[in-house]
């Protein structure tokens, strides 16, 4: 089987869910407004740059996840669907994953996003396998922490290879993997088929001295 690897935050969506879930609670008043966004764009900009550190994130960024109930959560993920990410999920981008579908690939999203986030997105699209930062719990509630490797930067390659040990019929031979980000580069360099989605001045850089395929979702 061909794999097709998915970057999720703006590639298959036309924004960053992570990110945006913060400005969801800010907008929604569940947290400190002015304290909360500055950080959450403080930790966006690290991201950008290629400087996050994806642990001191977590402590940040799963606060909230750690002192709310799981009904609540869900319940408010349901309304974050609805209002910011099927409004960001474009036309092409549905067409994308439905091109390799129809070719009986199997379908990766693998993200540096929680779980918590991206489960219902990947549902949304249709995409059976999800790699995502994992969240580590305590008697059934979230905590801070992360749960093993995180889905980012080389963590990407590393859970990606986990995973293929646990699927010895599917290889990297003939895969695809879109991403916009040059936070991604170690898994675009593995597959055989790289495709820059959109991609940030580092990445279209990289992209266009390989001559790798660039394309865009937007619209």
């Amino acid at each position: 089987m061909t794999l097709a690897l998915f970057d999720l935050d703006n590639t298959l969506l036309q924004t960053d869910s992570d990110h945006a879930w913060g400005n969801f609670l800010v907008r929604h008043g569940l947290v400190e407004a002015l304290e909360y966004q500055r950080m959450n764009d403080y930790f966006y900009a690290q991201y950008q740059a290629g400087t996050l550190d994806i642990h001191e994130y977590a402590q940040f960024s799963q606060k909230f996840l750690s002192e709310t109930t799981a009904a609540k959560l869900d319940e408010l993920h349901q309304q974050f669907m609805q209002e910011t990410i099927l409004p960001n999920i474009s036309t092409a981008a549905y067409e994308l994953v439905q091109q390799h579908r129809a070719q009986q690939h199997t379908l990766i999203i693998i993200t540096a996003t929680n779980r918590f986030i991206t489960a219902p997105i990947a549902r949304a699209l249709g995409i059976e396998h999800l790699l995502a930062i994992e969240i580590k719990m305590n008697n059934g509630r979230y905590t801070r922490l992360i749960d093993g490797v995180p889905t980012f930067r080389e963590g990407k390659v590393t859970r990606l290879q986990e995973w293929l040990a646990h699927h010895p019929t599917e290889t990297l031979s003939g895969s695809y993997f879109y991403s916009d980000s040059y936070n991604d580069l170690p898994l675009l360099q593995q597959v055989d088929h790289p495709v820059v989605v959109d991609p940030d001045p580092e990445l279209l850089a990289v992209a266009q001295q390989n001559n790798w395929s660039i394309i865009s979702l937007r619209g």
